[in-house]
């Protein structure tokens, strides 16, 4: 049966339509003439830039959640950044204070030995320096001796007669009602104002006045006078002490390391929201490798944005640098500007960090199209990969520090082993606190319910707690190591003085005129200062044996009730000799031995001059008594103590009067009335606090130095533990309004993030006090020190960093009440 022919022209085609019918038709290969075209696959660069693209526009323009997510990112990191760029000017604002501070140095060469000689660039000059409420006020009196003077930075001509010009912090401080206490001792009229460039802070206290006078004291041998023709000396900085060079490696690598982790914490914000958004992703095609790279596009674009926030911040708070002062610091502006290598560095190297950690944190994390399996129970988090920095960091340190060497030898190997070493301890520190605090809360069962859920949330996430730990353990663990370092090595730069807590509160010291009758006559000033209980005067000098001058004495002249209370004995009549010593001593004088009175030498250079010798002998009963320190006074040299009937001090070359004053506690500005009262005595003294201690110049500015980063940085940990707070609650907002609308009290709520928060702080700063007294100890080691522990210290810089996580939680419990409403469980 057959049908009815079909039509050649039904399909369209005279193709034949059975197979059997078909010829051997040609096969196309390639595309169909009128086919649209598809873009060749993007390469490895490309799929890069396209998915990190994606994932800055998710972040940038993804609405008010993203915006929010973007700019708590961006603050974060903007605080770190921000701290960075300062640490790297600061190698710029030492070099800007050096550099002023050698524009206005000059050669001291006395006018009265002719080395220079008069013309019309030579100016005379004095200085003259005294304290204020313990701060250096610093002056030259300056009088030009042609038409073309040489001048210092910062003026523009010398001041006219009886007048003086003023830097302008010491300009506020004569505007201020302190002023009388100050001006006896600068008896100039203002006229002036000292320029930036004249000034090594913007807080120096400094003048230059105007006086001819002071030619006509050129010969006067109690005031040296100097003749200059240039400012400007470049003099050549000593090499710094190897442990206070390896003081500062430490001190930089414990403070800037938790910025480090600051910024690491800050660009894994929002993970959990972020994560969501990435599954929606992988629903619609996405492969794994790509919604990676676009999380690390979104991390990107926080940082980007954290930068330039950093450098807002930085520009800002450079301008505070000259109204603040931490710790005696302060600075211009002008000289804070970040070395451009080390600014490079940061630049590039805050983006590809959040680049890399973001990355390295979606390694733990399945992002499938149905959800993230974070949400379940993680895997156990292993041991012993996390004890490899530490023991790597002890292979580092432990060589140097087994050297048996009391000064090491610190080059640029040492300088970045030690870095390093110190890195790899203090972030072993962190990496085992995830381990621990999962180790301990799965083992944890039972209590009360905000603890019970406190323990649940950290059960299933306790990675974010532990990272918002994780700068401050940082932080401590190396204020820990860098305050047992500083303890143990303040004994090699400290000298005790022998004061106690009954010793006299200040000490007066200067050479006595020479044309004085009596070089004691000073003591009677003194006495008359209201709120002097006590003046213990005496003149004092170090004299050369007769028959060896190289070995030198320290002569003491003191009525006998001084020396009863100098010495402690009890038989001291008018021309008495002592010969006094300590128990651990050695005297450098016997009785019989004859000393030369009449000592003369260079002021500028030390050297001795020869001079007509007058002897005088210690009397052959003179005792020997001990100094014991029983009565708690400081500052005495052992050798001869006598009475003004012995040794008339009017004999001895240039004798120093001293004085140790007793004075009634509380009343205010004592010191200062003092330092007005010696001005009558008629020659320069200088006042100033009787102390236990007193340490070496460069010790005590690094030490500074070091407290006064260390307060910035605690800042910094402040800031960003509150912004890490504030995300936190913000991703568990949706669970909070949950569980408050099936009635749980706000205030359990509000418990239980507190003892979130609580166990990883706990846990942290154990570590960080095992931590930083360790590596404390190996540091002392390497310079031969023995470990000393202060432990009051230990004990508030552990409390400091509990203070302050525990105040960056307060902060966020008003937000966290806000998130605890119904409107919270609407979605979209």
């Amino acid at each position: 049966m057959s049908g009815p022919a079909r039509p050649t022209g039904d399909t369209g085609s005279t193709a034949p339509t059975a197979l059997r019918d078909r010829g051997a038709a040609p096969v196309v290969r390639g595309p169909l003439p009128d086919a649209p075209r598809f873009p060749e696959p993007p390469g490895t660069a490309g799929r890069w830039a396209r998915d990190l693209w994606m994932g800055m526009r998710f972040a940038l323009v993804g609405g008010r959640e993203g915006m929010l997510r973007t700019s708590l990112t961006a603050l974060g990191v903007g605080f770190g950044v921000a701290v960075l760029l300062l640490a790297a000017a600061v190698p710029n604002l030492i070099s800007g204070r050096e550099d002023r501070n050698h524009s206005r140095a000059h050669e001291y060469t006395s006018a009265s030995e002719g080395e220079i000689a008069p013309g019309e660039r030579t100016v005379l000059l004095v200085p003259r320096s005294t304290q204020f409420r313990g701060e250096w006020v610093t002056g030259t009196v300056l009088h030009a001796e042609g038409g073309d003077p040489a001048l210092p930075p910062g003026i523009t001509e010398v001041p006219a007669p009886g007048t003086m010009v003023v830097s302008p912090a010491l300009r506020d401080l004569l505007d201020s009602p302190d002023a009388p206490l100050l001006t006896p001792r600068i008896p100039y009229e203002p006229s002036g104002v000292i320029a930036d460039e004249g000034l090594s802070e913007p807080n120096e206290l400094l003048w230059y006045a105007g006086d001819p006078g002071i030619a006509e004291r050129i010969d006067d041998e109690d005031d040296t006078v100097y003749r200059v023709d240039a400012f400007g000396v470049a003099s050549e900085s000593q090499p710094l002490h190897p442990v206070l060079l390896l003081l500062l490696v430490v001190g930089c690598v414990v403070l800037l390391l938790p910025v480090g982790a600051f910024i690491a914490t800050a660009v894994r914000l929002g993970g959990e929201r972020r994560d969501r958004r990435l599954a929606a992703l992988r629903l619609l095609g996405t492969d794994i490798r790509a919604t990676h790279r676009i999380a690390a596009g979104e991390a990107l674009a926080g940082a980007l944005v954290g930068l330039l926030v950093g450098a807002v911040v930085f520009l800002l708070g450079r301008n505070l640098l000259a109204e603040l002062r931490v710790f005696g610091f302060s600075a211009f502006p002008g000289d804070a500007v970040p070395a451009p290598s080390i600014a490079l560095v940061v630049v590039i190297g805050v983006p590809v960090a959040a680049v890399v950690v973001t990355l390295q944190a979606m390694r733990r994390i399945a992002v499938e199209p149905l959800g993230v399996v974070r949400t379940s129970t993680p895997r156990r988090r292993r041991l012993w990969w996390r004890l490899l920095p530490p023991i790597a960091g002890l292979a580092l340190l432990l060589p140097l520090a087994l050297s048996g060497s009391e000064e090491p030898q610190i080059g640029t190997a040492q300088v970045w082993q030690i870095a390093v070493g110190i890195v790899l301890l203090l972030v072993g520190a962190t990496a085992v606190l995830p381990w621990l605090v999962e180790a301990l809360t799965g083992r944890v069962r039972g209590g009360p319910v905000p603890f019970q859920l406190a323990m649940r949330r950290l059960q299933l996430d306790s990675g974010s707690a532990s990272r918002a730990v994780s700068g401050v353990t940082i932080a401590v663990a190396g204020a820990i190591a860098l305050q047992t370092f500083l303890t143990g090595i303040a004994g090699q730069f400290a000298l005790e003085t022998g004061a106690s807590e009954g010793s006299p509160s200040l000490v007066v010291s200067g050479g006595a005129p020479r044309d004085a009758a009596n070089p004691l006559e000073g003591t009677e000033r003194l006495e008359e200062v209201p709120g002097v209980t006590g003046v213990l005067g005496y003149a004092s000098q170090q004299l050369p044996r007769a028959d060896d001058p190289e070995i030198w004495t320290g002569v003491t002249v003191a009525e006998c009730e001084v020396l009863v209370q100098l010495l402690g004995t009890q038989d001291c009549v008018d021309g008495a000799v002592y010969l006094a010593n300590r128990e651990d001593g050695h005297l450098s004088v016997a009785p019989g031995d004859s000393l030369n009175l009449s000592v003369e030498y260079d002021a500028l250079s030390g050297d001795l001059l020869d001079t007509e010798v007058e002897l005088w002998t210690i009397p052959a009963d003179a005792p020997v008594v001990s100094m014991d320190g029983e009565n708690g006074i400081g500052y005495l040299t052992t050798g001869v103590f006598t009475t003004p009937a012995a040794l008339d001090p009017g004999r001895i070359s240039h004798v120093t009067f001293e004085a140790q004053l007793y004075t009634e506690p509380g009343v205010p500005d004592i010191a200062e009335h003092v330092r007005n009262a010696v001005l009558d005595v008629g020659s320069r003294f200088h006042v100033f606090e009787s102390s236990p201690t007193l340490y070496n110049d460069e010790f005590d500015n690094i030490r500074r130095a070091l407290y006064a980063g260390a307060v910035i940085v605690m800042i910094l940990i402040g800031g960003s533990m509150a912004i890490s707070t504030l995300e936190q609650m913000r991703e568990r907002r949706r669970l909070l309004s949950v569980l408050v609308a099936f009635g749980t009290p706000r205030s359990t709520l509000a418990a239980s993030v507190l003892w979130q928060t609580a166990l990883p702080v706990g846990l942290g700063l154990l570590i960080a006090m095992v931590g930083g007294v360790g590596l404390g100890a190996i540091l002392l080691t390497m310079v031969g020190g023995s470990a000393v522990f202060d432990i009051p210290s230990l004990l508030v810089m552990t409390a400091a960093g509990a203070g302050v996580i525990l105040g960056a939680t307060l902060i966020g419990m008003p937000s966290l009440y806000r998130m605890m409403r119904p409107q919270g469980l609407r979605t979209e």
